[in-house]
């Protein structure tokens, strides 16, 4: 069923459980009006690190898990599975919020054990999404890696990301910040019904010029690209991305683990039934007649005819846009860890 502000249309059982049960509270969802719920996360840690050769950056720092921007194609559905939740409208509407996240994140920096190293933030869930709005807990993040200038990466969907241009600027001084900021499309119809509580494409550009302005890094990224979808767009992305002030561009094709598969079909089938058997097909020929695959060699990219038509059209726009290889490198070598130097005053 289509809820209005919500991206996913169906709310499957999870994986993991045995029994779906159904609440006298769910009683909303029959209402259309599925309201969001904000769970306390009581994580001891706030740093996860992965080894996945083919992700850009070792460990990261989610200051929320599940998300409210409801993208139907998200990959971290799955992820709401673990905790005992739907892959479909639980992700949107039952949040995680890590209040301790920048306590825990200023014990890790103060440790004599953390080697400084780039940090990325959302990547898992943005930490832009809009209860940040109210809570502020990426930008107390940011505020202690400002104070310890420990690099750290963005990737967000939301204007809400300029707020924080104070901390980004001071990073940026000591080439310690870089932000991302996905554009999938510029139709304003398309992204409300793909991306229903993200900001509008307009907006995404706004903040990529406003963060180009203040003199913070920032590049553009089309993802995921979703062939028979939004890929005849990259050439248009790209240069209003740069008339905006990006300076380097990077794309991913969409990936479907687990039950992300039956959403999205179930989203296609409420809101491009016309397109949903191509869009479907041209995904299967990415992926070797699946909708999925996870080897890391290309999950990214995927592989077949579609992927390599995806692959020459962006190279080419981003060169023709000035794009290619200019991506920033961050740097630890400012990175001071305050305790340690306090100490040694006395």
């Amino acid at each position: 069923m289509h809820v209005p502000g919500r991206g996913a249309t169906i709310n499957p059982r999870g994986r993991f459980e045995r029994l779906e049960v159904a609440l006298e509270e769910e009683a909303e969802h029959e209402a259309g009006r599925p309201r969001t719920v904000y769970l306390r996360d009581d994580s001891q840690s706030i740093i996860s690190t992965n080894d996945s050769p083919d992700i850009g950056f070792r460990s990261s720092i989610n200051p929320y898990r599940g998300c409210e921007h409801g993208c139907s194609y998200c990959y971290a559905r799955p992820y709401h599975e673990y905790l005992g939740f739907s892959i479909g409208q639980d992700f949107e509407t039952k949040i995680m919020v890590k209040p301790d996240a920048a306590k825990l994140l200023r014990k890790a920096l103060s440790s004599p054990k953390w080697q400084p190293e780039v940090l990325a933030i959302s990547g898992v869930t943005d930490c832009y999404q809009p209860v940040e709005r109210k809570l502020e807990i990426t930008r107390q993040c940011l505020a202690v890696l400002a104070e310890f200038r420990n690099p750290c990466v963005i990737v967000t969907k939301n204007h809400l990301v300029t707020r924080d241009i104070d901390h980004l600027r001071e990073l940026a001084a000591h080439q310690a910040a870089m932000v991302f900021v996905s554009v999938t499309t510029l139709d304003a119809g398309l992204a409300s019904a793909l991306e229903p509580r993200a900001a509008t494409p307009a907006f995404r550009l706004d903040a990529i010029r406003q963060l180009a302005g203040a003199g913070i890094p920032v590049g553009v990224l089309t993802a995921p690209v979703i062939p028979g979808l939004n890929e005849h767009e990259i050439p248009a992305i790209l240069k209003a991305a740069r008339e905006a002030g990006a300076g380097t561009a990077g794309y991913t094709v969409i990936r479907l683990p687990y039950g992300v598969k039956d959403v999205f079909a179930a989203w296609l089938e409420t809101h491009l039934p016309g397109s949903k058997e191509k869009i479907l097909d041209r995904i299967r020929d990415m992926r070797g007649g699946q909708l999925n695959r996870s080897d890391f060699a290309t999950r990214m990219r995927g592989e077949g005819i579609w992927a390599e038509q995806i692959r020459q059209l962006f190279r080419t726009a981003r060169q023709r846009e000035g794009l290619e290889g200019r991506r920033i490198e961050l740097s630890v070598d400012h990175f001071r860890r305050l305790g340690g130097e306090q100490l040694s005053l006395f």
